[in-house]
């Protein structure tokens, strides 16, 4: 069936609409409601439910929280139970974990006034304040189009088609997708957003910016023995079993009833085809520190997420005809805090005073100048600008010596001043990889099953599902250019950078090899996206409700 012979669209009109039901997108809405109750505001989020796709550590600076929902603390339904009451940061050799003395870390690393617990359980509890708000949220529905005017500005979005099969045609349960049409339109899609994507190159909001730089991140929800577990410790770690020349560290929270969040970031510039961040992550387990404290204990969940972390100088311009940018979506994760919530929530708050203001004055799908030019002078961008040279650092001269010179850095920006000015980022994530020849293949850990685990059985663990009859989300421009560039000069490095054995490459004797993609294992980590080296892959929302369904990640 073509286009033209499509049945036409339900559409539905509102005053502002938000694609996204994670932290910035439900403050937004729910500070949208605050300053005009008469304000008609949706949400439509592309997971099964809201939180079903939300992944952080989490250790939330509440500095944002407290301006949404002053009392909070006080909200028996909020899940925000465990302050922080001690901050540890180490060191690791394959053997040993060496302790670096708080006083050396600048003070804005102090998480002492942090709390730590699910977000998707956090979002969960602001959907239900933003529903008490008269917010409509849409779970289940994804947002597939942007929508344009004749004057080609934002009039909203319209959510996919249901119902297409793996070749395209329309199955019994065919059914159109929505339009939602909005006097403005937040984009609150996290990290590689598919549609901020295309925002970003149709109003070149990049223009004049540092290229994006991503993460991944990997984490395991683990319940230990009793005895072992510290309530409200919370430790961080370089080095071992990451070298030198390949940024990250892992993390380690206690928490609620006998609970620890295990967490391991790669960055995504790292040169080596061969390195596997998910067997990276595996391996940073048998380190005995890590070790010790999970014996006996029991895996509960697992999931992975690109995580932004080009920082001040790569957030491209957030305003254009008819909508903004925020949260993740404008990348606004503070990098060496490993912290993104606080400058989410902060974010939506400010669109939200800006957008209701626009609405105020009677205008509509024109572009939100005031908030582009206030980003930066508010909380938001003065958390990221004391920052902004960590990443660079580090990428630059290494983890040893890039985290000596950041951490200098940010000693000399809590006083007003930088020895760096303002470093810039090398070049985009999937241009960093060397070919094969010049590495050595890296031997994965050999799961044991009780400690480390293989792909399949961790993403069991994410309860992701993709109703297989659809088209599949991850598109391959040229798979002749996959073979002769992504197999032939880099190995491969597609079956290692996924979290989630989506991609193998069969060799099939006399036939050669063969690119194959199991998107129904897809965790919508979006790493494809950043790391593929010719660019050759792009994510694409599935049908809504496909993809992992956290319960309290």
């Amino acid at each position: 069936m073509s286009t033209e012979e499509l049945p036409p669209r339900e559409s539905m009109e509102f005053d502002v609409v938000i694609v996204g039901a994670g932290p910035s997108g439900l403050t937004a809405a729910i500070r949208l409601k605050q300053l005009n109750a008469d304000l008609t505001v949706v949400v439509v989020e592309k997971g099964s439910e809201v939180g079903a796709h939300i992944l952080s550590g989490a250790v939330i600076d509440p500095v944002a929280l407290d301006q949404l929902v002053p009392d909070w603390r006080e909200d028996a339904d909020c899940p925000l139970k465990t302050q922080v009451s001690e901050d540890r940061f180490y060191w690791n050799t394959a053997g040993a974990a060496i302790r670096l003395p708080n006083i050396m870390m600048p003070p804005l690393m102090n998480n002492h006034h942090c709390y730590v617990g699910s977000l998707g359980n956090v979002c969960r509890w602001l959907a239900r304040k933003a529903e008490a708000l008269g917010v409509e949220i849409y779970p289940g529905f994804a947002a597939a189009e942007v929508l344009y005017d004749a004057k080609g500005a934002v009039r909203g979005i319209a959510t996919g088609d249901m119902g297409i099969a793996k070749d395209g045609s329309h199955k019994s349960s065919y059914t159109r997708g929505m339009e939602l049409l909005g006097k403005y339109t937040l984009f609150a899609e996290g990290a590689r957003g598919s549609l901020t994507k295309q925002l970003i190159a149709k109003f070149s909001l990049d223009a004049g910016c540092e290229p994006p730089k991503f993460g991944i991140g990997l984490k395991e929800v683990w319940q230990i023995d009793p005895s072992k577990h510290k309530k409200g410790l919370i430790q961080h770690s370089l080095g071992w079993p990451l070298n030198n020349s390949t940024g990250g560290g892992s993390f380690l929270y206690h928490y609620d009833d006998n609970l620890v969040a295990l967490g391991f970031v790669v960055h995504l510039n790292y040169d080596d085809p061969y390195l596997s961040p998910f067997d990276e992550f595996q391996r940073s387990k048998t380190h005995p520190s890590i070790r010790t404290l999970l014996e006996g204990g029991k895996r509960l969940a697992y999931g992975a997420r690109a995580i932004t972390e080009g920082g001040y100088q790569s957030v491209p311009r957030l305003s254009f005809a008819g909508g903004a940018l925020i949260g993740c979506a404008a990348g606004f994760v503070n990098v060496p805090r490993i912290k993104g919530v606080h400058n989410a929530v902060g974010s939506g708050l400010l669109a939200a005073e800006y957008v209701a203001a626009a609405l105020g004055a009677g205008r509509a799908n024109d572009e939100l100048v005031d908030y582009e030019n206030a980003w930066r002078g508010s909380a938001v961008g003065k958390d990221l600008y004391r920052v902004r040279n960590v990443k660079p650092l580090l990428s630059k001269f290494g983890t040893i010596l890039g985290m000596a010179l950041g951490g200098i850095d940010m000693w000399c920006n809590t006083f007003g001043f930088s020895l760096f000015g303002t470093q810039s980022h090398a070049k985009p994530d999937r241009k960093t990889l060397d070919p094969a020849k010049a590495h050595v293949p890296i031997a994965p850990p050999k799961p044991d099953g009780k400690l480390t685990f293989d792909r399949l059985s961790s993403v069991f663990l994410s309860n992701t599902n993709h109703e297989e009859d659809q088209p599949v989300h991850l598109k391959v421009a040229d798979l002749n250019l996959q073979k002769t560039s992504e197999h032939d000069v880099y190995a491969g490095p597609s079956n290692r950078y996924c979290p989630a054995g989506v991609y193998e490459w069969m060799e099939e004797g006399a036939a050669g090899s063969r690119f194959v993609i199991n998107a129904q294992n897809c965790v919508h980590c979006k790493t494809c996206d950043i790391k593929d080296p010719n660019g050759n892959i792009t994510w694409v929302p599935p049908e809504g409700g496909g993809g992992p369904n956290y319960e309290a990640m």
